[in-house]
C-alpha cells in the first residue's frame, strides 16, 4: 500500500520533522497525517495521529475516507483499513542516526526500509543475530521494536520476523532491550491472545 506521509501544516514528512525524542536514540514526529488511495475500492482515506506518550505509541485521533468515483457503497466507506495506514506511515516518523557523531544526518526508517517490506536490511539482521554484538543487537532491537509498538502492532512478532529468531529469544532480546533503558517512551499492550 503506497501512503504519502505529511506533517500537520501540509509539508511531506522528512526526518526533520522528527523531533521528538524516544528510547535512548529515536526522533519521532509528534503527529502525523497519512493518505492511501484504494484504486479497486475507489475510496481515499486520511488519518491523522498522534504521539501518545502515556500509550507509548501513536493514536488514530482523525480519519476521513471519500469516494473518488460514482457507484461507491456507503458501507464500504465504513470499513476502512486505518491500522494498515498507519503500520505504513509510522517508518516515515521515525529518525535515527546511523553514525555515533552528533553532527551526523538523521535519516528515517523508511529510507532503510527494502523494497521487499523488510524494517531493516538482510545483513544487518544476519549481523545482529549472532552471538556477541549486544550493542549493536540493541540498537536494532530499539528499531524494530519501535516501529512496531508506535504503530500498534506485536513487536515480538515483528523481531521474530526481521531476525529469523524464535518467540522466546526475540521476548528475551527486548527485554533486555529495555532493561539496558533503550525503550522508553514505546509500549506494546498485548490484548487477549488468539491461543488462550
Amino acid at each position: 500500500m503506497k501512503v504519502d506521509v505529511k506533517t500537520p501544516e501540509g509539508d511531506d514528512m522528512t526526518a526533520a520533522a522528527a523531533t521528538l525524542p524516544v528510547g535512548s536514540a529515536l526522533r519521532i514526529a509528534p503527529r502525523f497525517v497519512a493518505t492511501a488511495v484504494d484504486e479497486e475500492s475507489g475510496i481515499e482515506t486520511g488519518v491523522e495521529a498522534e504521539y501518545d506518550p502515556d500509550e507509548g505509541r501513536y493514536v488514530v485521533r482523525t480519519v476521513v475516507a471519500r469516494a473518488l468515483r460514482r457507484g461507491v457503497r456507503e458501507d464500504d466507506l465504513r470499513y476502512v483499513a486505518t491500522q494498515a495506514i498507519v503500520r505504513a506511515a509510522v517508518p516515515q516518523c521515525i529518525a535515527l542516526q546511523l553514525s555515533e557523531d552528533d553532527n551526523a544526518p538523521w535519516t528515517t526508517v523508511a529510507d532503510l526500509t527494502s523494497n521487499d517490506g523488510r524494517i531493516i536490511p538482510q545483513w544487518m539482521a544476519a549481523a545482529v543475530a549472532q552471538r556477541g554484538v549486544k550493542a549493536e543487537r540493541h540498537d536494532v532491537i530499539e528499531i524494530l521494536y519501535g516501529v512496531s509498538a508506535l504503530a500498534g502492532i506485536p513487536p515480538v512478532k515483528t523481531v521474530q520476523i526481521e531476525l529469523d529468531v524464535v518467540h522466546r529469544t526475540a521476548s528475551d532480546w527486548i527485554a533486555k532491550a529495555r532493561a539496558a533503558g533503550r525503550l522508553k517512551g514505546m509500549n506494546y499492550h498485548a490484548g487477549r491472545q488468539a491461543d488462550g
